[in-house]
This record gives structure tokens, C-alpha cells and sequence, in this order.
């Protein structure tokens, strides 16, 4: 057996963890598509893994609509959408930045919920709208969601100021707007999805 080489010791300096929180106003350059997944069609998935039939029901476009949104408070016309899908942007914006990877990205930030696991998102009232979509074998389906034509949210994040600065978050989040977006048909899925942009307007955090 070769014997091993002797190794110098090192001394490993792990410095405090600083956090720090901002806040950042995004505004919609095009419309937000929500499509929740419910409990309803939670359910239909677990019956048919079960092997268990079912009645296929009628469609209502209304609640078709309404399932697809989250809601915050529903009386009063409040919605949000999921704080995950903002910092989801984010990290899969690092694909278009030279030396940074999504798993350094991953802890570096947190995007803090107002609601639950919700961002408040502000704007204009949600409509429905129709979409096809195709459901695999070729059968193609009609979705029906809700959409936002305007729309604004606050963005409260927590970072590591020993891995970020203010300023790459800001800089990160408007790349994340321009080639990623969020919610269905945004550029990230591919094809000619433009929905789902945005970007940070500075000074109104």
C-alpha cells in the first residue's frame, strides 16, 4: 500500500450568518395566468391511481374559475399567488448568468409569504379565460383560469448579506421577469408563453 501524504492543516472560518429583509414592487408586464391545483383535483388523481371509477362531470366555467385562483379572501376580492413561484424565477434565472448556480441562489434568499404560502398580488379584477391544452394520446381539453390583465405584488425577501446585495437581488428579479415569469404560459415553459412577465419599479417598495 502507498502510505499517504501528510497534509497541512487548515483552519476553516465560518463567519455569523447576517440576514437582512427588502422589499421589492414588482408590476406585471403581461397577464398572470393562476392555475391552483385543489383539492378537487387532488382527489381525482388519488381515486385513479386507486383504480377507482368515477362519473365524469360537467364542467362549470365558473367554478373552473374560481378553483384555479388562490384565494385570500374571496369575499372581498383578494388573491395571491404562491411566494415559491417568485423565488422559483428567480433561481431558474441564474441559468442566463455567468458563474452563478441555482444552488448557491437557492439559500442565498427567501421570498416571506403575506398569507399562508401566498404574496398578495394586486391589480386588476381576475376574469376567466379559455385555453386548450393537450392531456396526452392526442386528446386535447379546454382549461378555463383566471387571469389578471394588471397586476402588482410586494415582494418581502430575506437574504444572506454574506451572498447577496440588494442590488443583485434586484437585478436577479428583472431577469427573472424578462426570460422567466410566473404562473401557466409563461417564456419558461417554451413556445410562445409571454404571460406571467414583469419587472421591479424602483422607489415604490
Amino acid at each position: 500500500m502507498t502510505p499517504r501524504k501528510k497534509t497541512k492543516a487548515t483552519t476553516v472560518q465560518i463567519l455569523p450568518l447576517k440576514i437582512a429583509e427588502m422589499k421589492l414592487r414588482i408590476v406585471g408586464d403581461s397577464p398572470l395566468i393562476c392555475h391552483a391545483f385543489d383539492q378537487k383535483s387532488e382527489q381525482q388523481i388519488l381515486d385513479k391511481q386507486k383504480g377507482l371509477t368515477r362519473v365524469i362531470e360537467k364542467k362549470d366555467p365558473d367554478e373552473c374559475f374560481r378553483r384555479s385562483l388562490y384565494p385570500i379572501d374571496e369575499a372581498k376580492g383578494i388573491y395571491g399567488f404562491p411566494a415559491r413561484g417568485f423565488k422559483a424565477a428567480a433561481v431558474s434565472a441564474c441559468t442566463f448568468i455567468e458563474g452563478v448556480t441555482k444552488v448557491e441562489t437557492r439559500g442565498a434568499f427567501f421570498v416571506i409569504p403575506d398569507y399562508g404560502d401566498l404574496v398578495r398580488i394586486g391589480g386588476s379584477k381576475p376574469r376567466a379565460v379559455a385555453h386548450r391544452v393537450k392531456i396526452g394520446m392526442g386528446t386535447t381539453d379546454v382549461r378555463i383560469r383566471g387571469q389578471f390583465d394588471q397586476w402588482e405584488a410586494t415582494l418581502r425577501i430575506q437574504y444572506d448579506t454574506g451572498n447577496a446585495t440588494p442590488d443583485q437581488i434586484v437585478n436577479l428579479f428583472n431577469r427573472a421577469g424578462f426570460s422567466i415569469g410566473v404562473g401557466e404560459w409563461r417564456p419558461e415553459r417554451g413556445g410562445a408563453g409571454i404571460n406571467g412577465r414583469f419587472h421591479v419599479e424602483l422607489g415604490k417598495s
